[in-house]
Protein backbone atom coordinates (compact mmCIF):
# COMPACT_ATOMS: atom_id res chain seq x y z
CA UNK A 1 0.00 0.00 0.00
CA UNK A 2 1.40 3.38 -0.99
CA UNK A 3 2.35 5.65 1.90
CA UNK A 4 0.48 8.59 0.34
CA UNK A 5 -2.92 6.82 0.40
CA UNK A 6 -5.25 8.36 2.99
CA UNK A 7 -6.40 5.96 5.68
CA UNK A 8 -9.81 6.21 7.33
CA UNK A 9 -11.03 5.09 10.75
CA UNK A 10 -14.33 3.27 10.30
CA UNK A 11 -15.32 4.21 13.85
CA UNK A 12 -15.55 7.86 12.80
CA UNK A 13 -17.89 6.97 9.96
CA UNK A 14 -19.94 4.87 12.38
CA UNK A 15 -20.28 7.71 14.89
CA UNK A 16 -21.09 10.44 12.36
CA UNK A 17 -23.68 8.28 10.64
CA UNK A 18 -25.27 7.32 13.96
CA UNK A 19 -25.53 10.98 14.92
CA UNK A 20 -27.23 11.86 11.63
CA UNK A 21 -29.68 9.01 12.07
CA UNK A 22 -30.38 9.96 15.71
CA UNK A 23 -31.10 13.52 14.60
CA UNK A 24 -33.92 12.22 12.42
CA UNK A 25 -35.17 9.39 14.64
CA UNK A 26 -35.70 9.89 18.38
CA UNK A 27 -35.97 6.14 18.91
CA UNK A 28 -32.23 5.68 18.34
CA UNK A 29 -30.20 5.38 21.53
CA UNK A 30 -26.68 4.21 22.27
CA UNK A 31 -25.56 1.90 25.06
CA UNK A 32 -21.92 1.32 25.97
CA UNK A 33 -19.65 -0.32 28.53
CA UNK A 34 -17.38 2.58 29.50
CA UNK A 35 -16.30 2.73 25.85
CA UNK A 36 -17.46 6.22 24.88
CA UNK A 37 -14.00 7.15 23.63
CA UNK A 38 -13.19 4.01 21.67
CA UNK A 39 -16.71 3.93 20.21
CA UNK A 40 -16.40 7.61 19.23
CA UNK A 41 -19.63 8.45 21.05
CA UNK A 42 -18.44 11.70 22.65
CA UNK A 43 -20.41 13.96 20.30
CA UNK A 44 -23.48 11.75 20.61
CA UNK A 45 -23.33 12.13 24.39
CA UNK A 46 -22.91 15.90 24.10
CA UNK A 47 -25.95 16.24 21.83
CA UNK A 48 -28.24 13.74 23.58
CA UNK A 49 -26.93 12.89 27.05
CA UNK A 50 -30.26 11.33 27.97
CA UNK A 51 -30.01 8.95 24.99
CA UNK A 52 -26.61 7.48 25.87
CA UNK A 53 -26.55 4.84 28.59
CA UNK A 54 -23.17 3.86 30.03
CA UNK A 55 -23.55 0.69 32.08
CA UNK A 56 -19.86 0.44 32.96
CA UNK A 57 -17.72 -2.64 32.47
CA UNK A 58 -20.62 -5.10 32.63
CA UNK A 59 -21.20 -6.61 29.22
CA UNK A 60 -24.00 -9.00 30.19
CA UNK A 61 -25.88 -6.04 31.64
CA UNK A 62 -25.00 -4.08 28.50
CA UNK A 63 -26.66 -6.59 26.19
CA UNK A 64 -29.62 -7.14 28.52
CA UNK A 65 -30.23 -3.41 28.72
CA UNK A 66 -30.14 -3.22 24.93
CA UNK A 67 -32.75 -5.97 24.69
CA UNK A 68 -34.98 -4.19 27.19
CA UNK A 69 -34.71 -0.90 25.30
CA UNK A 70 -35.59 -2.65 22.05
CA UNK A 71 -38.60 -4.28 23.67
CA UNK A 72 -39.79 -0.82 24.71
CA UNK A 73 -39.77 0.36 21.10
CA UNK A 74 -36.37 2.05 20.94
CA UNK A 75 -33.55 1.22 18.51
CA UNK A 76 -30.44 0.62 20.62
CA UNK A 77 -26.91 0.57 19.21
CA UNK A 78 -24.99 -1.46 21.80
CA UNK A 79 -21.27 -0.65 21.61
CA UNK A 80 -18.23 -2.25 23.19
CA UNK A 81 -14.88 -3.84 22.47
CA UNK A 82 -15.77 -6.80 20.27
CA UNK A 83 -13.87 -9.37 22.33
CA UNK A 84 -15.85 -8.50 25.48
CA UNK A 85 -19.17 -7.64 23.83
CA UNK A 86 -19.36 -11.11 22.29
CA UNK A 87 -17.30 -13.31 24.62
CA UNK A 88 -18.65 -12.14 27.96
CA UNK A 89 -22.29 -11.90 26.94
CA UNK A 90 -22.85 -14.68 24.43
CA UNK A 91 -25.70 -16.18 26.44
CA UNK A 92 -27.52 -12.84 26.53
CA UNK A 93 -26.92 -12.34 22.81
CA UNK A 94 -28.34 -15.79 22.13
CA UNK A 95 -31.38 -15.69 24.44
CA UNK A 96 -32.26 -12.01 24.94
CA UNK A 97 -31.55 -10.75 21.43
CA UNK A 98 -31.45 -13.43 18.73
CA UNK A 99 -33.89 -16.03 20.13
CA UNK A 100 -36.19 -13.19 21.24
CA UNK A 101 -35.78 -11.39 17.89
CA UNK A 102 -35.00 -8.10 19.64
CA UNK A 103 -34.18 -5.15 17.38
CA UNK A 104 -30.69 -4.59 18.81
CA UNK A 105 -27.65 -3.43 16.85
CA UNK A 106 -24.52 -4.93 18.40
CA UNK A 107 -21.47 -2.90 17.41
CA UNK A 108 -18.21 -4.74 18.09
CA UNK A 109 -15.52 -2.07 18.25
CA UNK A 110 -11.77 -2.72 17.83
CA UNK A 111 -12.31 -6.19 16.41
CA UNK A 112 -9.63 -8.60 15.24
CA UNK A 113 -6.18 -7.74 16.57
CA UNK A 114 -6.69 -3.97 16.64
CA UNK A 115 -5.79 -4.01 20.36
CA UNK A 116 -2.55 -5.76 19.39
CA UNK A 117 -0.23 -4.63 22.16
CA UNK A 118 -2.78 -5.50 24.86
CA UNK A 119 -2.37 -9.17 24.00
CA UNK A 120 -4.58 -12.22 23.51
CA UNK A 121 -7.12 -11.27 26.18
CA UNK A 122 -8.06 -8.21 24.10
CA UNK A 123 -7.79 -9.76 20.64
CA UNK A 124 -11.16 -10.52 19.08
CA UNK A 125 -10.39 -13.30 16.62
CA UNK A 126 -13.23 -15.58 17.71
CA UNK A 127 -16.23 -13.20 17.55
CA UNK A 128 -17.50 -14.40 14.16
CA UNK A 129 -17.20 -18.04 15.24
CA UNK A 130 -19.22 -17.28 18.37
CA UNK A 131 -21.98 -15.34 16.61
CA UNK A 132 -22.23 -16.99 13.19
CA UNK A 133 -24.11 -20.12 14.40
CA UNK A 134 -26.94 -17.95 15.76
CA UNK A 135 -29.62 -18.24 13.08
CA UNK A 136 -31.44 -14.95 12.69
CA UNK A 137 -28.49 -12.71 13.53
CA UNK A 138 -27.26 -10.55 10.66
CA UNK A 139 -23.45 -10.18 10.67
CA UNK A 140 -21.69 -7.44 8.72
CA UNK A 141 -18.00 -6.51 8.40
CA UNK A 142 -17.55 -3.21 6.51
CA UNK A 143 -14.46 -2.80 4.34
CA UNK A 144 -14.01 0.99 4.64
CA UNK A 145 -15.62 4.17 5.93
CA UNK A 146 -18.06 4.39 3.02
CA UNK A 147 -19.35 0.89 3.60
CA UNK A 148 -19.47 1.46 7.36
CA UNK A 149 -21.81 4.42 6.88
CA UNK A 150 -23.93 2.44 4.41
CA UNK A 151 -24.18 -0.54 6.77
CA UNK A 152 -25.22 1.63 9.72
CA UNK A 153 -27.89 3.34 7.62
CA UNK A 154 -29.19 -0.05 6.55
CA UNK A 155 -29.32 -1.63 10.02
CA UNK A 156 -31.01 1.44 11.51
CA UNK A 157 -34.03 1.01 9.25
CA UNK A 158 -34.07 -2.79 9.43
CA UNK A 159 -35.61 -4.56 12.41
CA UNK A 160 -33.29 -7.61 12.48
CA UNK A 161 -30.92 -8.35 15.35
CA UNK A 162 -27.51 -7.39 13.96
CA UNK A 163 -23.80 -7.64 14.77
CA UNK A 164 -21.55 -5.10 13.05
CA UNK A 165 -17.81 -5.81 13.36
CA UNK A 166 -15.71 -2.62 13.28
CA UNK A 167 -11.94 -2.23 13.43
CA UNK A 168 -9.94 0.71 14.75
CA UNK A 169 -7.20 0.16 12.13
CA UNK A 170 -7.00 2.78 9.40
CA UNK A 171 -8.00 1.50 5.95
CA UNK A 172 -8.01 3.08 2.48
CA UNK A 173 -11.30 3.93 0.82
CA UNK A 174 -12.15 1.21 -1.71
CA UNK A 175 -15.80 1.95 -2.52
CA UNK A 176 -17.42 4.94 -4.27
CA UNK A 177 -19.24 7.49 -2.13
CA UNK A 178 -22.61 6.62 -3.71
CA UNK A 179 -22.27 2.96 -2.72
CA UNK A 180 -25.41 1.34 -1.29
CA UNK A 181 -25.08 -1.69 0.97
CA UNK A 182 -27.03 -4.84 0.16
CA UNK A 183 -27.16 -7.64 2.76
CA UNK A 184 -26.14 -11.02 1.40
CA UNK A 185 -24.21 -9.45 -1.47
CA UNK A 186 -20.45 -9.47 -2.10
CA UNK A 187 -18.61 -7.12 -4.45
CA UNK A 188 -16.05 -8.17 -7.06
CA UNK A 189 -13.50 -5.34 -6.79
CA UNK A 190 -11.08 -6.74 -9.35
CA UNK A 191 -11.56 -9.33 -12.08
CA UNK A 192 -9.23 -12.29 -12.60
CA UNK A 193 -9.41 -15.81 -13.98
CA UNK A 194 -6.66 -17.73 -12.16
CA UNK A 195 -7.54 -17.43 -8.46
CA UNK A 196 -10.00 -15.57 -6.23
CA UNK A 197 -8.80 -13.65 -3.18
CA UNK A 198 -11.67 -13.15 -0.72
CA UNK A 199 -11.46 -10.75 2.21
CA UNK A 200 -13.57 -8.80 4.66
CA UNK A 201 -12.78 -5.71 6.68
CA UNK A 202 -9.12 -4.73 6.93
CA UNK A 203 -7.78 -7.60 4.80
CA UNK A 204 -9.39 -6.53 1.54
CA UNK A 205 -6.93 -3.71 0.82
CA UNK A 206 -4.10 -6.19 1.35
CA UNK A 207 -5.74 -8.57 -1.10
CA UNK A 208 -5.98 -5.76 -3.65
CA UNK A 209 -2.27 -5.00 -3.30
CA UNK A 210 -1.45 -8.71 -3.53
CA UNK A 211 -3.45 -8.95 -6.77
CA UNK A 212 -1.34 -6.14 -8.21
CA UNK A 213 1.85 -8.01 -7.33
CA UNK A 214 0.50 -11.27 -8.73
CA UNK A 215 -0.42 -9.48 -11.96
CA UNK A 216 3.21 -8.41 -12.36
CA UNK A 217 4.07 -12.13 -12.32
CA UNK A 218 1.44 -13.04 -14.88
CA UNK A 219 -1.20 -14.32 -12.45
CA UNK A 220 -4.70 -12.83 -12.74
CA UNK A 221 -6.30 -12.69 -9.30
CA UNK A 222 -9.94 -11.81 -8.73
CA UNK A 223 -10.57 -9.86 -5.51
CA UNK A 224 -13.92 -10.07 -3.71
CA UNK A 225 -15.12 -8.12 -0.68
CA UNK A 226 -17.46 -10.11 1.57
CA UNK A 227 -19.03 -7.59 4.00
CA UNK A 228 -22.07 -9.77 4.67
CA UNK A 229 -21.10 -12.87 6.64
CA UNK A 230 -24.72 -13.69 7.45
CA UNK A 231 -26.63 -13.73 5.15
CA UNK A 232 -23.91 -15.03 2.82
CA UNK A 233 -23.63 -14.51 -0.94
CA UNK A 234 -23.57 -18.16 -2.01
CA UNK A 235 -24.08 -17.26 -5.67
CA UNK A 236 -20.82 -15.31 -5.85
CA UNK A 237 -18.94 -18.07 -3.99
CA UNK A 238 -20.13 -20.69 -6.47
CA UNK A 239 -19.38 -18.41 -9.43
CA UNK A 240 -15.81 -17.75 -8.27
CA UNK A 241 -15.19 -21.41 -7.42
CA UNK A 242 -16.36 -22.56 -10.84
CA UNK A 243 -14.62 -19.82 -12.83
CA UNK A 244 -11.24 -19.54 -11.08
CA UNK A 245 -11.14 -22.99 -9.42
CA UNK A 246 -8.93 -21.64 -6.60
CA UNK A 247 -10.18 -19.69 -3.57
CA UNK A 248 -7.98 -18.01 -0.94
CA UNK A 249 -9.84 -16.41 1.99
CA UNK A 250 -8.02 -13.81 4.09
CA UNK A 251 -9.49 -12.61 7.38
CA UNK A 252 -8.47 -10.92 10.61
CA UNK A 253 -10.00 -13.81 12.54
CA UNK A 254 -9.30 -17.37 13.54
CA UNK A 255 -9.31 -19.86 10.67
CA UNK A 256 -11.89 -21.74 12.75
CA UNK A 257 -15.47 -20.60 12.34
CA UNK A 258 -15.09 -17.27 10.55
CA UNK A 259 -15.67 -16.02 7.02
CA UNK A 260 -13.42 -18.67 5.51
CA UNK A 261 -15.30 -21.45 7.26
CA UNK A 262 -18.64 -20.04 6.06
CA UNK A 263 -17.39 -19.98 2.48
CA UNK A 264 -15.85 -23.45 2.79
CA UNK A 265 -19.25 -24.84 3.85
CA UNK A 266 -20.68 -23.63 0.54
CA UNK A 267 -17.71 -24.80 -1.51
CA UNK A 268 -17.61 -28.34 -0.13
CA UNK A 269 -21.30 -28.93 -0.77
CA UNK A 270 -22.01 -26.95 -3.92
CA UNK A 271 -18.80 -26.10 -5.85
CA UNK A 272 -15.75 -28.13 -4.79
CA UNK A 273 -12.43 -26.52 -5.73
CA UNK A 274 -8.94 -25.95 -4.33
CA UNK A 275 -9.17 -23.67 -1.30
CA UNK A 276 -7.06 -22.30 1.53
CA UNK A 277 -8.12 -20.36 4.62
CA UNK A 278 -5.67 -17.65 5.68
CA UNK A 279 -6.12 -16.22 9.17
CA UNK A 280 -4.96 -16.83 12.73
CA UNK A 281 -4.26 -20.53 13.40
CA UNK A 282 -3.91 -20.03 17.18
CA UNK A 283 -3.91 -17.34 19.86
CA UNK A 284 -2.00 -14.35 18.56
CA UNK A 285 0.87 -13.09 20.74
CA UNK A 286 1.34 -9.52 21.90
CA UNK A 287 2.40 -7.13 19.17
CA UNK A 288 1.12 -4.36 16.92
CA UNK A 289 -1.84 -5.17 14.71
CA UNK A 290 0.21 -4.65 11.56
CA UNK A 291 2.98 -6.95 12.84
CA UNK A 292 0.51 -9.65 13.83
CA UNK A 293 -1.18 -9.67 10.43
CA UNK A 294 2.20 -9.84 8.71
CA UNK A 295 3.53 -12.50 11.09
CA UNK A 296 0.60 -14.81 10.35
CA UNK A 297 0.90 -14.56 6.58
CA UNK A 298 -1.50 -11.71 5.88
CA UNK A 299 1.08 -9.28 4.58
CA UNK A 300 0.90 -8.55 0.86
CA UNK A 301 3.88 -10.86 0.34
CA UNK A 302 2.33 -13.54 2.50
CA UNK A 303 -0.91 -13.46 0.52
CA UNK A 304 1.07 -13.66 -2.73
CA UNK A 305 3.02 -16.67 -1.45
CA UNK A 306 -0.17 -18.45 -0.32
CA UNK A 307 -1.85 -17.77 -3.66
CA UNK A 308 1.11 -19.14 -5.62
CA UNK A 309 1.32 -22.22 -3.40
CA UNK A 310 -2.40 -22.90 -3.90
CA UNK A 311 -2.03 -22.59 -7.67
CA UNK A 312 0.72 -25.22 -7.65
Amino acid sequence: MSNDIQLHDCRNAFAKTLEALAEADERIVSVCNDSIGSSKLGDFRSKWPERLINVGIAEQTLVGAGAGLANSGLVPFVCGASCFLTGRSLEQIKADIVYSNANVKLCGISSGVAYGELGPTHHSIEDLAWTRPLAGLDIFVPVDDVETAAVIRYVAQNDHPTFVRLSRMGVPRLLPEDYEFQPGKAQILREGKDITLIGCGVTVCRAMDAAEQLASEGIEARVVNFPSISPLDEETIIQCAQETKHLLTIEEHSVRGGMGSAIAEVVVSKAPCKMKLLGFPAFAPTGSAEWLLDHFGMSVGGIVDSAKALLK
